[in-house]
């Protein structure tokens, strides 16, 4: 793939579904997960729906190439907060400015709808894109503890 000559972020299309699986299943296995077709078609609901959870695609000539999840939720200590809780990039295509677009328009996007921050977690390990991250945000050193259930 050549330099973009046409980058856009926009709205995951009824059209997008099978790049945009294939690209959530890349996610999922850069952090050792197998996701069931379930969570994939529950994902695809939400997105859809647009109101508890959000999407955005990037499209480098109008391929999808970039992909993005994001949620509200209320604060204790400011306005609502949004989560960015997925970012993934075709590794054809990284390097040329999709994670950050993607970054800047998940903030475009809670701006307008009045939130207080965005936020994300990745692994401590994931050196390339901690790259990008301390360029576009501050990392305030909190650690993320989960509970299975």
């Amino acid at each position: 793939m050549s330099g973009p000559t046409s980058l856009t972020i926009g709205s995951l299309q009824r059209g997008d579904r099978s790049t945009w699986q294939h690209l959530f299943a890349g996610y999922n296995e850069f952090y050792g997960r197998t996701m069931p077709d379930e969570f994939f078609d529950r994902s695809w609901a939400e997105f859809t729906a647009a109101t508890r959870m959000h999407a955005l695609a990037a499209r480098i000539d109008g391929k999808v190439v970039g992909i993005a999840h994001f949620l509200t939720h209320p604060s204790t200590t400011s306005a609502d907060s949004c989560y960015l809780q997925d970012l993934f990039t075709d590794p054809e295509a990284r390097g040329r400015g999709v994670g950050r677009a993607l970054i800047a328009a998940v903030t475009d996007w809670a701006r307008a709808q009045d939130c207080g921050r965005v936020y994300w977690a990745t692994h401590e390990s994931n050196t390339t894109a901690r790259r990008l991250y301390d360029q576009v945000a501050e990392n305030r050193g909190f650690i993320i503890y989960t509970a299975p259930l």
